[in-house]
């Protein structure tokens, strides 16, 4: 599979997240934890299959320690902290505030070996941020000092999963069927906090029911075993400036769902995201297109 192919099947992981504030709106009343460990679960029963048809499961078993704790701290770790935040501090600015990983990953990946860190990858990565802040704060600005300690766990939130994402390069000898069981300990540590800390409340409608199942199968599910073989094999700086585009096309999708009403930061976020990730393209298409085993 050739760098670009595994950066190709890593972009499929960024279409799917822009589905996931769509379909999250429409799992209400279901608190936080529980739909995690719920969309989790089938994310990790996707994992089984697929692993199960392709004979891997051998390659389950004898698992690097150090990659056990990568994977739940950040698949776990991130959604933990994401939560967290948006109940200590107002959704808009600690949304910002996690949306710093894309950034992150574009600068973080400069220090892995055979990376080099170009000058259209940091204007890619700063053009996108600046997209994805019209979009997240919608206008509004300022920060509340009484709200750090949200702003703060934002901000860990943004290292938890720049970092995982980074740091899978460290274990691409580490197959992607591993993401399984990383779902599946994702599932259960979600599911037992939900125990401690939430009320259990269950969708009143159908759409409910589906709008969990295509979380679990897209946005909280494939979209991880995809991300996987991108960030390993693939272009993880074009990957991270790209990543922007998921608040964008999300926005997008809530508009033509008729969810949010359209505006002309959508359109400027349009252009911003669209030129750094231009950008950020070029300068990644000066390195050679070498194949990955």
């Amino acid at each position: 599979m050739t760098r670009s192919q595994s950066t190709t099947i890593g972009f499929s992981a960024i279409l799917l997240w822009a589905l996931l504030a769509l379909f999250t709106v429409g799992t209400l009343p279901v608190p936080p934890l529980q739909l995690n460990a719920i969309c989790f679960a089938i994310g990790g029963t996707i994992g089984l299959i697929w692993t199960g048809a392709t004979g891997q499961f051998s390659a389950l078993r004898g698992l690097p320690p150090a990659a056990w704790l990568l994977g739940v701290v950040g698949l776990c770790g991130y959604h933990a902290l994401y939560f967290a935040a948006l109940r200590r501090a107002p959704a808009a600015e600690a949304g910002l505030i996690a949306y710093l990983w894309p950034l992150l990953i574009v600068l973080f990946s400069g220090l892995l070996p055979g990376e080099r860190l170009r000058a259209g990858h940091l204007l890619g990565a700063f053009m996108g941020f600046a997209g994805a802040a019209l979009i997240i704060l919608g206008g509004r600005g300022g920060y509340d000092p009484a709200y750090l300690d949200g702003y703060l766990l934002a901000l860990a939130c943004a290292l938890a999963w720049s970092g995982y994402s980074v740091l899978s390069r460290r274990f691409s000898e580490v197959p992607t069927a591993a993401v399984t069981v990383f779902c599946l300990a994702t599932s259960v540590i979600s599911a037992l906090l939900h125990l401690a800390f939430e009320a259990t409340a269950w969708p009143a409608q159908t759409s409910g029911w589906l709008s969990i199942l295509a979380l679990g199968l897209g946005p909280v599910g494939l979209a991880f075993y995809t991300w996987d073989i991108g960030v390993k094999r693939g272009d993880i700086q074009l990957l991270g400036v790209a990543s922007y585009a998921a608040p964008l096309l999300s926005t997008l999708a809530l508009v033509l769902a008729g969810i949010t009403d359209p505006s002309w930061k959508i359109a400027l976020a349009a252009a911003l995201v669209t030129g750094g990730a231009a950008i950020a393209a070029r300068a990644s298409f000066r390195k050679s297109d070498r194949p990955n085993s």
